[in-house]
């Protein structure tokens, strides 16, 4: 993480980084570094380019910080709560902080499933659970100075065992939380036999506690597959039964199709013949036009023949007499 950085300016826009979908990162990191250089800002840009582009599961855990701060905060919140009720021996706060972090871890996991689909990551198993694992780690490390900076994360941490602290309430007292277990100092003889079959017992129950805890995650991924499997399988037979009603469908077009193929090749021959047959009704209303005109004609002629026939045959009556 950066360091001694010279302007609350540089830190802003180092915390923005940390906001930008994954993929842009790397650009605009070292566009932050190359106009820190260009402005004379030498010490700045080194640190700005030196800045290392998260894992995909440290790039969900700082979304977390940055999008939904107040979940975070409860979490975070658990191991200064944890350390105060340690120090209290009160075994009841214990269990109390261990539930309200249980329940905080749940709730980030399912925003983090969410905001990976949403940003077009696969949340599988593993990243999932490196992403609990991490939040673990900064619920623990919260409690203790010159932890990791939240928000600012590039790789995934691993927590010392937050649910192996309450188990050490037992016996007479409780010890404070540490990172790093130490080793016991030699002792002699009955003393020391009791220090490390203390020790023996304690660090078989370290063992059986990682053991739980390998076997948990195992079944969370063994729980987590099955129900992506399951969903895998009903989309598979959603798609085929959606792939038969398209081929009925387009059984049942093609069908539609060649039939009214067919209707259309029988009006277009049912048109063709009444074309042709109008085209000799036409000529025929022609033929019958011109044989009723030459009879109009021929009439005309008769009766103007038969007219001069009956004039002529009057006036020879009347020069008879």
């Amino acid at each position: 993480m950066v360091k001694n950085i010279g302007t609350s300016q540089f830190e802003e826009d180092v915390d923005a980084l940390f906001t930008l979908p994954l993929s842009e990162f790397t650009g605009a990191r070292n566009a932050l570094a190359a106009r820190l250089k260009k402005t004379g800002h030498a010490d700045e840009a080194n640190q700005a380019k030196a800045l290392v582009k998260p894992s995909i599961s440290a790039w969900a855990v700082n979304q977390l910080y940055w999008r939904r701060r107040e979940i975070f905060d409860q979490l975070m919140s658990t191991g200064q709560r944890f350390r105060k009720a340690q120090t209290a021996k009160k075994v009841a706060g214990i269990h109390e902080v261990l539930d309200a972090r249980r329940a905080a871890l749940a709730q980030l996991s399912d925003l983090t499933t969410t905001l990976l689909q949403d940003a077009g990551h696969n949340p599988s198993p593993e990243t999932v659970h490196r992403i609990t694992t991490t939040l673990e780690a900064l619920s623990v490390y919260a409690s203790l100075p010159g932890g990791p900076r939240a928000g600012r994360l590039t790789q995934d941490i691993d927590p010392p065992g937050f649910d192996s602290l309450a188990s050490l309430m037992s016996g007479a007292g409780m010890p404070k939380l540490t990172l790093v277990p130490k080793a016991p100092a030699p002792l002699k003889s009955a003393a020391a036999k009791v220090q490390r079959k203390k020790a023996s017992t304690g660090e078989q129950r370290r063992l059986e506690e990682a053991r739980q805890k390998r076997i948990a995650a195992a079944r969370a991924s063994l729980q987590q597959t099955r129900r992506l499997l399951s969903e895998a399988q009903a989309r598979e037979q959603r798609t085929g039964a959606a792939q038969k009603k398209a081929n009925a469908e387009a059984k049942a077009t093609e069908k539609l199709k060649r039939e009214a193929e067919q209707r259309f090749e029988r009006a277009r021959s049912a048109s063709e013949f009444a074309s042709r047959r109008a085209s000799y009704a036409t000529d025929e209303v022609d033929e019958a036009a011109k044989a009723l005109e030459d009879a109009r004609r021929a009439v005309e002629k008769a009766s103007a023949e038969l007219e001069g026939l009956v004039r002529q045959q009057s006036g020879t009556l009347s020069n008879g007499h």
